[in-house]
């Protein structure tokens, strides 16, 4: 049975109850449970929402309901947001100055689900465009347009995020119709870039390096952080070095407070898996400022060894991802994959044998609320670890 399309004043965006939330992993497990029964997947959800990266009201989940009765199982799309930790950089007027960095706060977005009976409707578009309206601050949107009714309520815990990110599996026109003041204006897509190596049989010794368990990237993330600032406080904005000419701002997610550690319980739920040693990460002890950290996509088969954060120069690159390497043969893993190398890197990685390429799937896109424009915006560290 077709439903008939609702008017767009008569649905808005609310923060969802339990019942709802439950729902909402019911209708997306057949088309995303993969190899899960129900009931282990809506365990994988209910486990992953007390890890840190979500617990303490920093994951939300949003559902498009109808105004006059927004509690309802029957509500029209729904999606998660994860408040994160985050820095931007503004460059200065004067050269001879490091850019201004601050603390800030971003979104990951993810879980964007309509089911099918209530799809071609374009309520999940029109989420979306609501979606900024809970996320953002508000005094850095548009007026809010008058066919869509009342801006949704304001909820304790979200707002006040100055960009947010999320990765699309359906091309890159969906989200960037998606604005806060209608068609336009949306996500834009940054550096959909991967770079793979097979792994050979080449063996060599640990000298020099320590390998890292999942305890001990801990540590790794707080160092990590501390490079990421100076880093941006150095950065320089000249053409050629972006994605984006003369960025105006430059902003990154930041791998603490659970971030980057997801992406391994994630990965690895509910299968026998595991790295050999239990090492997920990697770190020269002549260098420590050249380091990784990986986790694993199991699906497709067979599985490849997908590098979330990576720090590395021109020279010291090669041997950090010959270890890498290392760690997937040990592990039965004939492939690596890295996301979005940085300029300079990328010829290196070519030297070896990694062969670079555009991703049709899980295009990163960005959707900046700050002064300008998002096309001025460029998205450091655009890599795997903030992934959600």
């Amino acid at each position: 049975m077709v439903e008939p399309k609702v008017e767009l004043a008569s649905i808005s965006l609310f923060r969802a109850t339990p019942a709802q939330i439950k729902e909402t992993r019911r209708r997306r497990w057949p088309h995303l449970g993969g190899n899960l029964s129900l009931v282990e997947y809506i365990k994988r959800d209910e486990e992953m929402d007390v890890l840190e990266h979500a617990k303490e009201g920093k994951m939300i989940t949003w559902v498009l309901a109808p105004r006059e009765d927004p509690t309802t199982l029957d509500f029209m799309s729904a999606c998660r947001t994860y408040k994160r930790a985050s820095l931007v950089a503004y460059p200065p007027s004067s050269v001879s100055e490091p850019n201004t960095v601050h603390e800030t706060t971003s979104y990951g977005i993810a879980a964007v689900f309509t089911p099918p009976s209530k799809r071609g409707r374009g309520y999940a578009g029109h989420m979306m465009r609501l979606l900024h309206w809970v996320i953002a601050s508000r005094d850095n949107l548009p007026e809010f347009p008058e066919a869509w009714g009342t801006p949704p309520e304001e909820v304790a815990g979200a707002g006040g995020g100055l960009f947010s990110v999320l990765w699309s599996d359906v091309g890159e026109e969906f989200y960037r119709s998606a604005g806060p003041g209608g068609e336009g204006d949306g996500w834009e897509t940054r550096g959909p870039v991967s770079t793979i190596w097979e792994v050979d049989t080449e063996e060599g010794d640990d000298e020099g390096w320590k390998w890292l368990t999942q305890e001990q990237l801990k540590g790794l993330w707080d160092h990590d952080a501390v490079l990421i600032r100076k880093e941006l406080e150095n950065m320089l904005v000249e053409n050629g070095l972006h994605e984006v000419a003369r960025p105006t701002a430059l902003v990154t997610c930041l791998p603490t407070n659970g971030v980057a550690a997801f992406q391994i319980p994630r990965a690895t739920y509910s299968s026998n898996f595991s790295m050999a040693g239990g090492f997920w990460g990697v770190q020269s002890l002549s260098n420590p400022d050249t380091y990784a950290s990986w986790s694993v996509e199991m699906q497709p088969s067979p599985p490849t060894l997908i590098v979330t954060r990576l720090w590395a120069s021109e020279d010291t690159f090669p041997g950090l991802i010959a270890k890498i390497k290392k760690a997937a043969r040990r592990s039965g893993i004939r492939k690596v994959e890295v996301w979005n190398l940085r300029v300079g890197l990328s010829n290196v990685a070519e030297k070896t044998g990694g062969q670079t390429f555009i991703r049709s799937e899980h295009l990163p896109q960005i959707m900046w609320y700050g002064p300008g424009t998002t096309k001025n915006a460029e998205w450091v560290h655009n890599e795997k670890f903030c992934w959600c």
